[in-house]
């Protein structure tokens, strides 16, 4: 292993397309497994070439799927969630988006491993809390514990068509729950969807399950199907197309890579055997009720933050654009993303504009204060 070397490209480049925030923030991490840190400022990204699988593809074809190519074979269909071959009765039905606690005392979370997408942000008191969006959830007795609603997840669960499960809300998130289909535990349909258990206590212990949502859901009359406009959130790589950053503006190796949350001190680390990114936090192994939590795809996605007046709640502006990072395949490059009006998908562009395709399989979004830009750190061997 050596110290990484670093080739110099135009700032004018990396500032236009991180637009406003970051660009204006100091640096990020990045180091070698020899030292402690590298510090690349917006002007210093380093760049390497290399032949990738996609150049493979046929000439004719992008190497991502296109929205038209999602048909049904033999009971499957492509998930919008992990791009993967997925069964068509579930894959085709809207997915539940649960408010899940990070807390200690609600650990571990039950459900989350299934999930296709989690989104995590922060909260009050540096506290973190997740979203889950899971499709396969018909099995499942046990999912949570659910927490609250903030008014940045009601946009994350509408990206997806989502039916999103809460237990109550923010004062301030309350006028927004009436831009989703949501599960409200505070209300009459509560005592349907979520039940509390005996091993955690209160705020912990609520819950919910497969066939609770499934009921709560007929009984508010919610439709299962997507929307006629939907067409997906991500775009996805081909089948057999995987190593998608090696030509792109900007690559560095990212074996691991820190969002920079103080509390709960959360990474993932790259395993090059399975190609997954393993999750850490408070100091061990991030385990869901059905094992180590992994995933495929890692973005990270930094926002302007402030505070609802004088209180702890935070407001998270989800509309402005902004960078961040996409990481996959043991690579991350710099990224610029943009939402399409209120109600529309994010979307998210690499150093030339072109929209990010992700490899196939979960995907794990860390919401990061564009203020702590330069609290990310990105470690790669070179």
């Amino acid at each position: 292993m050596r110290k990484a070397g670093w080739k110099r490209i135009t700032g004018i480049l990396f500032a236009a397309a991180l637009l406003s925030g970051c660009a204006k923030q100091t640096y990020v991490e990045v180091t070698t497994a020899e030292e402690t840190t590298v510090a690349a400022t917006s002007a210093e990204i380093h760049i390497e070439t290399a032949t990738t699988e996609a150049e493979k593809v046929d000439p004719d074809q992008p190497p991502y799927y296109l929205p038209e190519e999602r048909v049904e074979e033999n009971g499957l269909i492509r998930s919008y969630l992990t791009g993967e071959m997925t069964d068509a009765a579930k894959a085709n039905r809207r997915p539940v988006a649960v408010m899940m606690s990070n807390d200690k005392q609600a650990l571990p979370q039950y459900g989350i491993n299934r999930a296709g997408v989690v989104y995590e942000a922060p909260v009050e008191g540096d506290m973190n809390r997740y979203m889950s969006i899971i499709e396969d959830f018909d099995d499942l007795e046990r999912i949570g514990s659910v927490r609250s609603c903030r008014t940045y997840y009601t946009y994350f669960a509408r990206e997806f068509d989502a039916i999103y499960a809460h237990y109550g809300q923010s004062t301030f998130a309350k006028p927004y729950l009436n831009n989703v289909d949501n599960i409200n535990g505070l209300e009459g349909i509560g005592s349907v969807a979520y039940y509390r258990s005996s091993d955690r206590k209160a705020p912990h212990n609520a819950y919910t399950s497969g066939p609770r949502l499934q009921q709560s859901i007929e009984k508010l009359g919610y439709s299962q199907v997507f929307d006629t406009s939907y067409q997906g959130h991500y775009l996805f790589a081909r089948d057999g197309v995987t190593d998608l950053l090696a030509d792109r503006p900007g690559v560095m190796a990212a074996d691991t890579v820190k969002p920079g949350y103080t509390m709960n001190k959360a990474y993932f680390q790259y395993d090059p055997e399975d190609g997954l990114y393993h999750r850490y936090q408070y100091g061990g192994v991030h385990q869901g009720n059905e094992g180590p939590i992994t995933v495929k795809n890692v973005i990270f996605q930094c926002c302007q933050m402030g505070h609802y007046a004088t209180t702890e709640y935070l407001n998270i502006n989800v509309h402005a654009a902004e960078c961040g990072f996409f990481i996959t395949g043991g690579q991350a490059i710099p990224i610029s993303w943009e939402k399409d009006g209120e109600f529309g998908t994010t979307h998210y562009y690499d150093l030339e504009h072109n929209e990010i395709v992700l490899n196939q399989g979960k995907t794990w979004v860390c919401i990061i204060p564009t203020r702590d830009f330069d609290k990310i750190e990105i470690t790669g061997k070179e």
